[in-house]
């Protein structure tokens, strides 16, 4: 993981004002169609004729760019992967998932007073948190916390950690998934991966190798990206907005409101890091561009959740109101994140738990000094230092 003081907070982040189609070209010259408003971005997410683009010079990891890695799927193939744990993240069996996920907050948070001020929210709630929640989910309980940290933060490396490195990370980490799948088709549980493989065995004609790299890709996804988002709305909070904070512990359904307006506002990464292009495997027209068989298209979905078309008035105005529309932030389509209600459910709770117990949290540095973790695919705080 690489670090860059400079970096802005990523809620400062600025984008251009949204507008029609463009043509433009990805840092390697290749020409692509750009979108920017909210209904086009939209449009294209949710088409099926645009599919994943995968370009050799953009391939990072043994376990992401691999060719039967759930990112890289489409078609029937990856609905197969999807229809594997569909059942487990419904919002209905989300709700039953709750429970398990304020049970971990609150240990966390008692942990917390416990250990007493100052302290590092990174190291004792946002990193522990869904590595907790993950580990209950799969069933998960002979593997340290700092392995699985390795192994999801390498799964999207950036371009300085070496490659044998990584490539060892995605060995140790395949190992990991098989010997896990092997266990729960001889010793099932109410696990995750139990549910997964029997809903595999059921459904026939997926490769071992899709299954194992899909459990993968779950573990990322349940870890990195909720520590990440959980993070920076932290920095954001705290840092610019405290004057709502005790609102967040007094009412658990405006903790939800707040996470998810800031889920949609506040990107993973920088927009212009990692390049996801779409493929269109059909003519068609999108606003008043035509946009052939075989173009690429890439999105920038800042600007489009930013649309005052779509978000009228200043975005970040009124934490505590509804969007507008349905976000972007965990795309759409067939590729629309699986895991979005647990997602949400996490953050809605971290929050709430966190500003109920401790009402009077406040950062001890300013948001613009804080140092970042970073990688192909999620940027965050290192280090949240606060004091209450």
């Amino acid at each position: 993981m690489s670090t860059d003081e400079n970096r802005p907070p990523l809620h400062r982040l600025t984008s251009a004002a949204p507008g029609p189609p463009r043509r433009t070209r990805l840092p390697d010259g290749t020409p692509v169609w750009h979108f920017t408003r909210y209904d086009h971005v939209r449009q294209v997410l949710a088409d099926g004729r645009f599919t994943r683009a995968v370009l050799p010079a953009a391939a990072t990891s043994p376990l992401t760019d691999a060719p039967d890695a759930m990112t890289k799927q489409d078609g029937i193939g990856h609905m197969r992967l999807r229809r594997t744990a569909k059942g487990v993240f419904t919002p209905h069996a989300v709700d039953r998932l709750t429970p398990m996920v304020a049970e971990v907050t609150d240990r966390l948070v008692e942990d917390l007073a416990e250990h007493g001020p100052p302290a590092d929210l990174v190291d004792r709630y946002t990193r522990p948190l869904p590595i907790a929640v993950m580990n209950k989910l799969l069933g998960v309980h002979d593997v340290d916390d700092a392995r699985l940290l390795r192994w999801t933060e390498l799964a999207f490396p950036g371009p300085s950690v070496p490659e044998h490195e990584v490539a060892e990370a995605a060995r140790e980490f395949t190992e990991f998934a098989t010997r896990l799948m092997t266990d729960r088709r001889h010793t099932p549980g109410p696990d995750l991966i139990s549910t997964l493989v029997r809903a595999a065995d059921r459904e026939g004609g997926i490769p071992e190798s899709q299954l194992v790299n899909f459990v993968t890709t779950l573990v990322v996804a349940g870890y990195d990206t909720t520590m990440t988002m959980l993070g920076n709305i932290l920095l954001y909070l705290l840092g610019e907005r405290p004057q709502g904070w005790a609102r967040l512990g007094s009412d658990e359904a405006a903790a939800g409101l707040v996470a998810d307006r800031l889920t949609h506002l506040i990107p993973l990464n920088d927009p212009a890091k990692r390049f996801n292009p779409l493929r269109a495997t059909d003519d068609q027209e999108i606003g008043g561009a035509t946009v052939r068989s075989g173009d690429l298209v890439t999105l920038d979905r800042v600007a489009a959740g930013r649309d005052p078309a779509a978000f009228p008035g200043d975005p970040f105005a009124d934490l505590f109101a509804p969007l507008e529309h349905p976000t972007l932030a965990f795309g759409g389509g067939q590729h629309y994140c699986l895991g979005v209600s647990l997602a949400r459910a996490e953050l809605r709770l971290a929050l709430h738990r966190l500003a109920a117990r401790f009402p009077g949290l406040r950062l001890t540095v300013p948001a613009d000094t804080v140092e970042w973790r970073a990688s192909a695919l999620t940027r965050n705080p290192r280090h949240l230092p606060v004091t209450w």
